[in-house]
């Protein structure tokens, strides 16, 4: 498989003013973040509310305009490309977000919502639209279609609004979907429904997906690859399967130690989280930025940034896996 999207040092920092002549301050909400996405692969991306992956996902579509790095799709630079000459990358990224009760315009029927994009784009006919719209509707499972189309937004629940947003999504056809939290507001019942879904989505479609989430249970029934951020930086990469049962970083097992164990007599065993909260991004900590949680720092991770190392397939970002 070629690399479809491939995203070097990427950074998205928010000025944060404070008083009319103090030197402004910046929120480091993505911090160099780097990684490789394949043509009809997964990858999730996983951590704490507020460690960047949102701020990641939206950079990447060029929703937010990058502080630094690069974005190339397929080979081409489009970091700093101008936002109106970017349709023909709108069309080939596309997103799901996170609540499907507020990223639906309430005042549309469902065909509107699905046709609205064919029409941006400038896409077939009226009857060329209506027959893409019912396909999308089918594809996710809603059928029959003309009677979902007529509807709208409020009279479907959760789990089909979400699927009208996936259908949204898919009907351009796009080369790689972000997924923002797609389950995190549906019932426990229709999350797995959801996620195979799109996995069904997307190995049919040869679709590439970027999986975001803060729940690692998840991810092993969507991706292949896994990428843990911490507080705005990656801190370990690689094949889920090898990530989830031998992580490298501290931070990894920390999640993995936070998953609930359906085993009852499993819970009775004391499995250790790190105290305290992730650090202020405006002013974060020197050295290894999760070192003030982590029962495993040394000194040198107080005073200077651990790199990436590349141990086999996979990378970690932690002083304990080279020399001091």
């Amino acid at each position: 498989m070629s690399v479809l999207l491939k995203i070097e040092n990427l950074k998205k920092y928010f000025e944060v003013k404070k008083g009319f002549f103090a030197k402004p301050l910046y929120l480091k909400a993505v911090d160099g973040v780097s990684f490789e996405l394949k043509e009809g692969e997964a990858i999730s991306v996983v951590g704490e509310s507020g460690c960047g992956k949102t701020t990641l996902g939206k950079t990447i579509l060029r929703l937010y305009e990058p502080t630094g790095g690069k974005i190339i799709f397929e080979g081409k630079d489009i970091t700093h490309e101008d936002p109106k000459k970017l349709m023909w990358y709108r069309r080939a990224a596309s997103l799901v977000q996170q609540d499907p009760y507020g990223s639906l315009p309430s005042f549309f029927t469902i065909y509107k919502i699905l046709e609205e994009p064919l029409i941006i784009h400038k896409i077939g006919t009226r009857e060329e639209r209506r027959e893409m719209i019912y396909k999308a509707l089918e594809a996710v499972k809603l059928v029959p279609a003309e009677f979902f189309a007529s509807k709208y937004p409020h009279m479907l629940s959760g789990g089909q609004m979400q699927r009208v947003a996936i259908a949204r999504a898919i009907i351009l056809k796009p080369k790689f979907i972000i997924a923002d939290e797609p389950v995190s507001m549906l019932d426990a019942s229709v999350r797995i429904e959801i996620l195979k879904l799109m996995r069904e989505l997307q190995e049919k479609m040869k679709v590439s997906f970027i999986y975001i989430t803060h729940d690692l249970a998840t991810t092993r029934y969507f991706s292949e690859k896994i990428m843990i951020m911490y507080a705005g930086k990656a801190v370990e990469k690689g094949p889920i399967e090898k990530v989830i049962a031998d992580p490298m970083h501290p931070y990894t097992e920390a999640l993995l130690n936070a998953i609930p164990d359906p085993e009852p007599e499993n819970r009775k065993k004391i499995r250790p989280v790190p105290p305290g909260e992730p650090p202020n991004l405006v002013n974060p900590p020197p050295g290894c930025r999760f070192h003030p949680r982590c029962p495993k720092a040394m000194d040198i991770c107080r005073k200077k940034e651990p790199p990436e190392i590349k141990i086999g397939d996979r990378t970690v970002a932690c002083w304990l896996y080279t020399e001091k």
